[in-house]
């Protein structure tokens, strides 16, 4: 189907979906964890402003209050800590690079052209979404979990979690119309709290260990056994 035979909700929300894909391979390349909770403020925001868009334009009152909870905790106040956090334990001026940046764009890229493969029988058989729009939300999750396994900083483990959280809920919007309410502020109030607890594990390890590097973590193990 060409672009402009599509709606202009469905044109808007494409241009969103490319958005949010550009912010997972931003977080995918970016080495500086300060920067890295930056774009993953402004995911947030943007999958706030897809959340408000559906809800403008499907007359669905509820996504509403979505939008807003997306935009305070995953625009506004997940970051904050995050960044607090990272200033607190000295990690500003970390650097958390990778030993291969090319391999792992290169994989990034391969992620995306899977989901594209992935989703083509679910989008044949729904008219609620488009190829785009969910081939996204499957990289964003993909995208994330590469995140994680590719990062030596725990900081950078929470985000690609954050991250993978924001994929589903994008999946949501666009391809179900949103979870119900009751699930929505569930999921939320679980994903404010594990935020509180990851700042409080990771005091736990920097007090012990004096690092959050994951790498220290398994010589630890090691060393115990």
């Amino acid at each position: 189907m060409a672009i402009s035979e599509l709606t202009l909700y469905q044109q808007a929300i494409l241009l969103l979906a490319g958005l949010i894909a550009l912010t997972s391979f931003l977080m995918l390349g970016q080495s500086r964890l300060v920067r890295l909770v930056l774009i993953f403020a402004l995911q947030g925001c943007l999958l706030a402003a897809a959340t408000a868009l559906a809800a403008a334009v499907l007359d669905y009152p509820h996504l509403y209050v979505s939008a807003v909870l997306s935009f305070l905790l995953k625009g506004l106040v997940i970051p904050i800590l995050l960044h607090r956090l990272i200033r607190h334990m000295g990690l500003h001026r970390v650097m958390d690079t990778v030993d291969h940046p090319a391999r792992v764009m290169m994989a990034g890229t391969a992620l995306v052209v899977f989901s594209y493969y992935v989703s083509l029988p679910v989008v044949q058989h729904s008219t609620l979404v488009t190829l785009n729009a969910i081939a996204v939300s499957l990289a964003a999750v993909l995208l994330g979990m590469l995140l994680m396994i590719t990062r030596r900083q725990a900081v950078a483990h929470v985000v690609g979690f954050m991250s993978i959280e924001n994929g589903l809920f994008f999946a949501a919007v666009v391809s179900t119309y949103g979870m119900p309410m009751v699930v929505e502020l569930g999921v939320a109030f679980d994903v404010l709290v594990a935020a509180v607890v990851f700042g409080v594990f990771f005091f736990q390890i920097r007090s012990s260990i004096d690092s959050l590097n994951v790498d220290q973590l398994s010589k630890l193990s090691e060393a115990d056994q």
